[in-house]
């Protein structure tokens, strides 16, 4: 009888359940049924925001005698671990933009994990926004709990009932753009990076495991057809974070955003799928060869300090080179006494109330002969005045001819070796560039200082260059 009760027992279980019953469960809700006249646009609420903000408050709280609704897509999922506590909704699938509708994008602040479990990727939602608030957190908008102060979380025992999910799952297609061109009303959407790459110093790096990443890892990232770098922001506790960033050439495709403290923009992926740099053919300039000097030579064969410029004035030098690529901007004169302070007179690039989408500047010294002497060095001085991701250069030409007209069609190379004030630097120091050697090379070297950047927001930097010297030993 014992062998026998097994068998008895499973026929009967068996015979309890009926064929339809193994069938794969559904997963599916009803809609939720949202009168047209009860939703209102991404626009609107974040008007609201702004009027609180004009008004002296950090933040708006919403307040409706009738229930009020946003109606948006999930473009974020917590599944890999690079977003946490939070989703990100934009109210439209593509990048249609209208002028009585513009794109635009949330955070929505949730005290739980696994919200991905709830809402996937392109899962059209209902956002009930009675009572909450709305304000900006890390330099973002987001919607959240809270009072006239601050935005705190929805709470895991109330988000479902407030974000309602629909059956509908979208695709979202991003807004292909270079970074240069986006402003503080493309955050929080999703936007797709063409012709970029890791920045040939983070060559060989991982997501976000190497030993100096602490919370996030920052990536550079670089455009080949611009030269704009950005940085990839990747969570230390993202699924992926030990695996290397791919090492081509691509498209990559995240959600625009802050840093944690503010400080600059960063792009967010997904997943590590979202990076592909497939293209094995890199677009890294030629770099100077000689590396810095052990010694500096006694004589001076080049100084510029900018003393004889005038304020706000372009810069004016006999046998330079001051050159407007794009925009109405030149590098000028500067001088201040206030907490970023010149080194007496300076030259700058400045750019944020120029009104261009694109500034790039060119100072080109006069042409340097490197075969009158020997131990020739360059020195110079960098700082910047919030950075906002613009961006100098120190490049070498050897092919130049001297004309303004053939200067984007010469060959230039970089002095990868020479430090530039970085946009992670403090704001009021001067950096030393360190001894450039250019001893190496013989025949006539022109070296050029650029400034990339623009009008908009999220571009508009200041640049200060000072006490350039070309120097040698004999």
């Amino acid at each position: 009888m014992k062998k026998i009760i097994p068998v008895i027992l499973f026929a009967f279980l068996f015979s309890c359940v009926n064929n339809e019953d193994l069938s794969i469960p559904d997963i599916s809700t009803e809609d939720p049924i949202i009168p047209e006249s009860n939703i209102t646009t991404f626009s609107a609420i974040k008007s609201l925001y702004e009027q609180a903000v004009n008004n002296g408050n950090s933040t708006a709280k919403i307040y409706s005698d009738t229930d009020l609704y946003i109606q948006g897509y999930v473009i974020s999922t917590d599944k890999y671990g690079n977003f946490f506590e939070e989703l990100i909704i934009q109210n439209k699938t593509d990048d249609s933009n209208p002028d009585n509708d513009p794109r635009l994008g949330f955070s929505i602040s949730i005290n739980a994990g696994s919200l991905s479990d709830t809402y996937q990727i392109g899962q059209k939602i209902y956002v009930k926004m009675n009572d909450l608030t709305i304000g900006e957190s890390n330099g973002v908008i987001t919607i959240g709990k809270g009072n006239a102060a601050e935005v705190e979380q929805i709470q895991a025992s109330e988000y479902q009932d407030i974000i309602l999910r629909t059956n509908e799952i979208a695709d979202i297609s991003p807004k292909i753009a270079g970074f240069e061109t986006l402003t503080s009303a493309d955050l929080n959407t999703l936007i797709q990076l063409e012709n970029m790459q890791l920045n040939r110093y983070e060559m060989g790096r991982t997501f976000s495991a190497e030993s100096f990443d602490e919370f996030d890892g920052f990536r550079l990232l670089e455009s080949c057809e611009t030269g704009v770098s950005t940085f990839l922001q990747t969570s230390t506790f993202a699924d992926f974070n030990a695996l290397v960033v791919p090492q081509g050439q691509g498209h990559i495709t995240g959600v625009f955003s802050r840093d944690f403290g503010d400080d600059f923009n960063v792009l967010i992926v997904n997943s590590s799928e979202d990076v592909n740099f497939e293209n094995t053919n890199r677009c890294d300039p030629a770099e100077w060869e000689c590396g810095l000097a052990e010694t500096l030579g006694a004589n001076n064969l080049l100084y510029q300090d900018f003393e004889d410029q005038s304020n706000n004035r372009f810069v004016e030098i006999e046998g330079w080179t001051n050159y407007i690529e794009t925009g109405t901007e030149a590098w000028e004169g500067y001088s201040s006494t206030s907490s970023n302070a010149s080194l007496g007179r300076s030259c700058r690039f400045q750019c944020a109330s120029s009104g261009d989408v694109s500034n790039i500047g060119w100072l080109i010294t006069p042409a340097i002969n490197l075969d009158e002497h020997d131990g020739e060095t360059l020195r110079f001085k960098t700082s910047n005045s919030l950075a906002d991701s613009s961006f100098m250069e120190v490049l070498y030409s050897q092919d130049w001819d001297g004309n303004e007209a053939t200067i984007t069609s010469a060959n230039w190379g970089v002095f990868a070796d020479a430090y530039i004030v970085q946009d992670t630097d403090s704001f009021a120091t001067w950096f030393n560039s360190g001894t450039i050697d250019l001893s190496c090379q013989t025949g006539t070297l022109y070296i050029a200082f650029k400034f990339t950047g623009g009008g908009i927001d999220s571009f508009d930097g200041i640049y200060e260059l000072d006490e350039i010297s070309v120097d040698y030993v004999e």
